[in-house]
């Protein structure tokens, strides 16, 4: 009983001195953590080394489309697409982080403008790990912007749905790319940020096999997205 009366007292205590605007030493005095400190002081946490990030919002997956069809001619093309996302960022410094996305997305394929006209070749979901490093040249501020490079792996899978009449199997290859990345935090509490991010993925040129009711055709697909989200940020 005596140790929980004790509790109460010392959480009244600090709230009542946050309240009242104390320095330093005395909120040091009532438990407040650094961090407490430092955002009571100056408004702002920061970015620090050590620092482990997780999101969650919403990306456009938004394809540049072209690339080249022997025989039937025209442009390959995907439509654009919207998905969640899951992306975890590691501070080795408050400079320098690690940031590594997860999401999956569906997008319907064509090739528009063939010597027959639209070829409907079904639909493709895409797996793109995205792994950046990135630059924070403002850590300690409240709107941090960054920039980045990184390496894109993306998987293609679950090819199928409706095709044109003459379209039996559809491939598509996976590829390995290059990430450009730009983006900005803005930190809303010690714990909790507010991310927006671009991205441009380069070299994600897959290889299209359609196999048709008169042989194979083996295209090739300049895909090429910009990738744009928005998230909520927890860091630990």
């Amino acid at each position: 009983m005596r140790k929980n009366l004790g509790m109460m007292a010392g959480t009244a205590a600090l709230a009542v001195t946050l309240g009242l605007g104390a320095t330093a030493p005395a909120l040091a005095q009532e438990g407040a953590t650094p961090n407490q400190i430092r955002w009571l002081e100056e408004g702002v946490r920061g970015k620090q080394a050590g620092d482990f990030v997780i999101g969650l919002g919403a990306i456009g997956v938004l394809p540049h489309n072209g690339g080249s069809v022997p025989v039937l001619g025209g442009t390959p093309t995907a439509t654009n697409a919207a998905t969640p996302q899951l992306d975890f960022t590691y501070f080795f410094t408050p400079n320098i982080a690690a940031n590594l996305i997860a999401a999956t997305s569906r997008h319907d394929v064509s090739v528009q403008g063939s010597i027959i006209g639209p070829v409907n070749l079904g639909r493709v979901w895409a797996l793109p790990p995205t792994l950046t490093l990135q630059y924070h040249p403002l850590p300690r501020s409240r709107f941090s912007p960054y920039a980045g490079l990184g390496i894109n792996l993306t998987i293609f899978y679950g090819e199928g749905g409706a095709t044109s009449a003459a379209v039996t199997n559809v491939k598509v290859g996976n590829t390995v790319g290059m990430a450009l990345n730009f983006g900005a935090d803005w930190e809303v509490a010690p714990n909790w940020l507010i991310n927006f991010d671009v991205k441009k993925i380069l070299f994600m040129e897959p290889t299209v096999r359609v196999d048709t009711v008169i042989g194979r055709i083996n295209a090739t697909a300049d895909l090429n997205p910009w990738v744009i989200g928005a998230s909520v940020r927890y860091r630990f």
